[in-house]
């Protein structure tokens, strides 16, 4: 049987961020653990280009204009949503990711799904640390399939 994945090389591709600003306290952490893994296979940091959306709702148009540009070979959203007492979570938390899903399908682009949606900040917090960073998963991804789709 053949196997074919992507490995973590970058090789000179473009690479967009766009993260919310809402829970910043926890989606710096992301962005700084993506970017740690994309430098680290890689990636100049001249490829590597931010964008902040005011919240993890606003992500998906972010994401469809980002991918509509041509300038990019994957794209790496993160955010954080946290939930409380009202069902807003789950409204929120589910627009986002089926818009993320709806616009990499549509763009053909790997676009990686770095969004927590916890219970409690402090699982927010322990997803966003050193040890199990989700910024650093969700970059791995989006470069593994960078270079799947190359292959394919």
């Amino acid at each position: 049987m053949k196997n074919i994945e992507g490995d973590l090389k970058i090789n000179n591709k473009k690479v967009a961020i766009v993260a919310a600003r809402f829970n910043a306290f926890v989606v710096e952490h992301l962005i700084s653990g993506a970017k740690e893994v994309l430098l680290k296979s890689g990636s100049k940091e001249k490829n590597i280009e931010l964008f902040y959306v005011p919240g993890a709702f606003e992500i998906p148009l972010a994401l469809k204009k980002v991918a509509g540009s041509g300038k990019f070979d994957g794209i790496v959203a993160l955010g954080a949503v946290i939930r409380g007492g009202t069902p807003h979570f789950e409204y929120v938390a589910g627009e986002c990711v089926k818009g993320i899903s709806q616009i990499a399908l549509e763009s053909e682009i790997p676009i990686a799904f770095g969004v927590l949606t916890v219970d409690t900040v402090e699982q927010a917090i322990e997803r966003s640390s050193e040890s199990e960073n989700k910024g650093a998963e969700a970059a791995e991804s989006t470069i593994r399939m960078m270079n799947l789709i190359e292959k394919l």
